[in-house]
């Protein structure tokens, strides 16, 4: 039987030469995944949510470092489009640091999980419109590519599990290596006791 879920970021083998592409599509992949999550229980709601915390965060990270600096640059208004962007992913990471402590099987689960979802969406619908418009209408194919690179680059590298007050490209680098270190620690060690 094949394989019906949502894939881990970069795990779906697409040629991204497209950076807006690439987020869209991913930004795709969390709606689906906060599908999965909503409509399963048990082990596959586990499996689906800790999918999710995943590609939240490393696809905040690549964003935090490969497009709001370029936004910053090259956006009329840049440096105010991304500290709204930064302010919404500290709510959402917030949420999601939450929900990521919480039981699957807490009566407190799905409502926190709905809140989340409605953050993380009014947020893709801003970069959508706030930055990667600005992208598409000001970067070459060339800069287009290089950015997808970039962004996958990150996202190999990025943190695993969500670290509010780490939205910036600076903190991330200084952060970022030792959270990724310890978060794909913990996710051995929750996958070695069966926990997802």
């Amino acid at each position: 039987m094949p394989d019906t879920h949502t894939p881990h970021a970069g795990d779906d083998r697409a040629a991204d030469t497209d950076v807006v592409a690439l987020l869209i599509r991913q930004h795709g992949d969390i709606r689906n995944l906060f599908d999965e999550v909503e409509q399963s229980s048990g082990e596959e709601r586990r499996d689906a949510f800790r999918r999710l915390v995943r590609l939240l965060a490393v696809h905040e990270t690549a964003e935090e470092e490969v497009v709001h600096p370029w936004a910053r640059r090259s956006t009329p208004g840049g440096e105010g489009v991304v500290e709204d962007r930064l302010a919404e992913e500290k709510e959402a990471k917030e949420i999601l640091s939450a929900l990521d402590e919480m039981d699957i099987d807490d009566q407190r689960f799905l409502p926190q999980l709905r809140r989340l979802r409605t953050a993380v969406q009014q947020h893709a619908r801003a970069e959508e419109r706030y930055e990667f418009t600005h992208i598409r209408r000001n970067a070459d194919a060339d800069a287009l590519a290089a950015m997808a690179r970039a962004v996958k680059a990150a996202e190999a590298i990025a943190p695993t599990r969500p670290h509010p007050g780490v939205e910036s490209a600076g903190a991330n680098v200084a952060l970022g290596p030792v959270a990724a270190l310890m978060d794909r620690a913990k996710d051995a060690a929750r996958k070695a006791m069966g926990k997802g």
